[in-house]
Protein backbone atom coordinates (compact mmCIF):
# COMPACT_ATOMS: atom_id res chain seq x y z
CA UNK A 1 0.00 0.00 0.00
CA UNK A 2 1.04 3.63 -0.49
CA UNK A 3 1.44 6.05 1.98
CA UNK A 4 2.38 9.72 2.44
CA UNK A 5 1.89 12.86 4.09
CA UNK A 6 0.20 15.91 3.49
CA UNK A 7 2.48 17.52 1.47
CA UNK A 8 3.70 14.80 -0.29
CA UNK A 9 7.88 15.09 1.18
CA UNK A 10 7.64 11.80 2.92
CA UNK A 11 6.35 8.96 1.36
CA UNK A 12 6.72 4.74 1.63
CA UNK A 13 5.32 1.31 0.93
CA UNK A 14 3.74 -0.98 3.49
CA UNK A 15 5.55 -4.32 3.16
CA UNK A 16 2.66 -5.77 3.49
CA UNK A 17 -0.59 -5.61 1.12
CA UNK A 18 -3.05 -5.15 3.89
CA UNK A 19 -2.51 -4.06 7.49
CA UNK A 20 -2.59 -7.22 10.15
CA UNK A 21 -5.30 -5.16 11.57
CA UNK A 22 -6.95 -1.49 11.58
CA UNK A 23 -8.16 0.09 15.04
CA UNK A 24 -9.72 3.18 15.11
CA UNK A 25 -9.12 4.21 18.54
CA UNK A 26 -11.43 6.95 20.04
CA UNK A 27 -9.05 7.49 23.50
CA UNK A 28 -8.33 11.28 24.49
CA UNK A 29 -4.45 10.97 23.77
CA UNK A 30 -5.81 10.17 19.94
CA UNK A 31 -8.25 12.45 19.79
CA UNK A 32 -5.50 15.35 20.68
CA UNK A 33 -3.28 13.71 18.10
CA UNK A 34 -5.18 14.29 15.65
CA UNK A 35 -7.25 17.11 16.86
CA UNK A 36 -10.07 15.10 15.78
CA UNK A 37 -12.93 12.46 17.47
CA UNK A 38 -10.57 9.48 16.98
CA UNK A 39 -7.27 8.21 15.54
CA UNK A 40 -6.35 5.15 12.75
CA UNK A 41 -3.32 2.93 13.33
CA UNK A 42 -2.71 0.09 10.87
CA UNK A 43 -1.18 -2.44 11.97
CA UNK A 44 2.25 -3.72 9.77
CA UNK A 45 4.93 -5.79 10.85
CA UNK A 46 8.09 -3.50 11.43
CA UNK A 47 10.14 -2.14 8.32
CA UNK A 48 12.53 0.74 7.46
CA UNK A 49 11.50 4.25 7.90
CA UNK A 50 11.01 6.11 5.03
CA UNK A 51 14.26 8.27 4.12
CA UNK A 52 14.84 9.93 8.06
CA UNK A 53 16.24 13.13 6.92
CA UNK A 54 12.16 14.57 6.50
CA UNK A 55 11.43 13.10 9.63
CA UNK A 56 11.17 14.66 12.94
CA UNK A 57 10.28 12.34 16.31
CA UNK A 58 8.37 12.84 19.51
CA UNK A 59 8.41 10.33 21.91
CA UNK A 60 6.17 10.17 24.76
CA UNK A 61 5.54 7.29 27.48
CA UNK A 62 2.98 4.81 27.18
CA UNK A 63 0.41 4.03 30.38
CA UNK A 64 2.60 0.73 30.42
CA UNK A 65 5.86 2.42 30.63
CA UNK A 66 7.21 1.94 27.48
CA UNK A 67 8.62 5.16 25.36
CA UNK A 68 6.23 5.62 22.11
CA UNK A 69 8.00 7.15 19.21
CA UNK A 70 5.77 9.36 16.75
CA UNK A 71 7.27 10.26 13.67
CA UNK A 72 6.06 13.00 11.09
CA UNK A 73 6.84 15.32 8.37
CA UNK A 74 9.14 17.74 8.96
CA UNK A 75 7.58 20.26 6.38
CA UNK A 76 3.85 19.72 6.91
CA UNK A 77 3.57 17.88 10.50
CA UNK A 78 1.75 15.01 9.28
CA UNK A 79 2.09 11.97 11.75
CA UNK A 80 3.05 9.46 9.45
CA UNK A 81 4.12 6.75 11.79
CA UNK A 82 4.47 5.77 15.73
CA UNK A 83 6.39 2.41 16.87
CA UNK A 84 7.70 1.48 20.59
CA UNK A 85 11.29 0.13 19.98
CA UNK A 86 11.98 -3.52 20.33
CA UNK A 87 8.63 -4.54 19.24
CA UNK A 88 8.09 -6.65 15.96
CA UNK A 89 5.52 -4.17 14.63
CA UNK A 90 4.58 -0.21 12.99
CA UNK A 91 1.75 1.27 13.66
CA UNK A 92 1.16 3.54 10.20
CA UNK A 93 -1.47 6.54 10.59
CA UNK A 94 -4.78 5.18 8.72
CA UNK A 95 -5.70 8.54 6.67
CA UNK A 96 -1.93 8.21 5.39
CA UNK A 97 -2.59 5.05 3.57
CA UNK A 98 -4.34 5.03 0.12
CA UNK A 99 -7.18 2.40 -0.75
CA UNK A 100 -7.43 1.98 3.12
CA UNK A 101 -10.53 -0.78 3.47
CA UNK A 102 -11.90 1.30 6.62
CA UNK A 103 -14.62 -1.93 6.97
CA UNK A 104 -12.78 -4.14 8.99
CA UNK A 105 -11.49 -1.82 11.52
CA UNK A 106 -11.84 -2.79 15.09
CA UNK A 107 -13.03 0.06 17.53
CA UNK A 108 -10.86 0.79 20.90
CA UNK A 109 -11.25 2.90 23.90
CA UNK A 110 -14.86 3.31 22.60
CA UNK A 111 -15.75 4.07 25.93
CA UNK A 112 -14.38 7.56 24.98
CA UNK A 113 -15.51 7.95 21.55
CA UNK A 114 -17.32 11.60 20.69
CA UNK A 115 -19.38 9.94 17.17
CA UNK A 116 -21.42 6.82 17.36
CA UNK A 117 -19.53 3.92 16.32
CA UNK A 118 -20.74 2.10 13.37
CA UNK A 119 -23.68 -0.64 13.84
CA UNK A 120 -22.16 -4.24 13.63
CA UNK A 121 -18.34 -3.28 14.41
CA UNK A 122 -15.95 -5.02 16.79
CA UNK A 123 -15.80 -3.05 19.66
CA UNK A 124 -13.86 -2.71 23.12
CA UNK A 125 -14.43 -0.57 25.99
CA UNK A 126 -10.83 -0.31 26.19
CA UNK A 127 -8.00 -1.60 24.35
CA UNK A 128 -8.65 -4.34 22.02
CA UNK A 129 -7.32 -8.19 20.93
CA UNK A 130 -3.84 -9.30 21.90
CA UNK A 131 -3.53 -10.92 18.38
CA UNK A 132 -3.36 -10.01 14.79
CA UNK A 133 -3.13 -13.52 12.97
CA UNK A 134 -1.89 -17.12 14.16
CA UNK A 135 1.53 -16.24 11.84
CA UNK A 136 1.87 -13.20 14.21
CA UNK A 137 1.73 -14.56 17.88
CA UNK A 138 3.41 -12.39 20.42
CA UNK A 139 3.12 -9.27 18.07
CA UNK A 140 1.94 -6.08 20.12
CA UNK A 141 -0.72 -3.82 19.43
CA UNK A 142 -1.20 0.09 20.47
CA UNK A 143 -2.94 -1.25 23.86
CA UNK A 144 0.36 -0.01 25.96
CA UNK A 145 -1.23 3.44 24.69
CA UNK A 146 -3.19 5.67 26.71
CA UNK A 147 -5.90 4.85 24.91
Amino acid sequence: MEASCQCGAVSFKTPLPKPLALYICHCSECQRQTSSAFGTSAIFPRFPLPDTELLSCYKRPTALGDTLFCYFCKRCGTRLLHTIPGKNVVSVKGGCIEGLDWKSAIHIWTKSAMVPIPEGSETYSESGPTEYSESQDGLDQPIGLTG
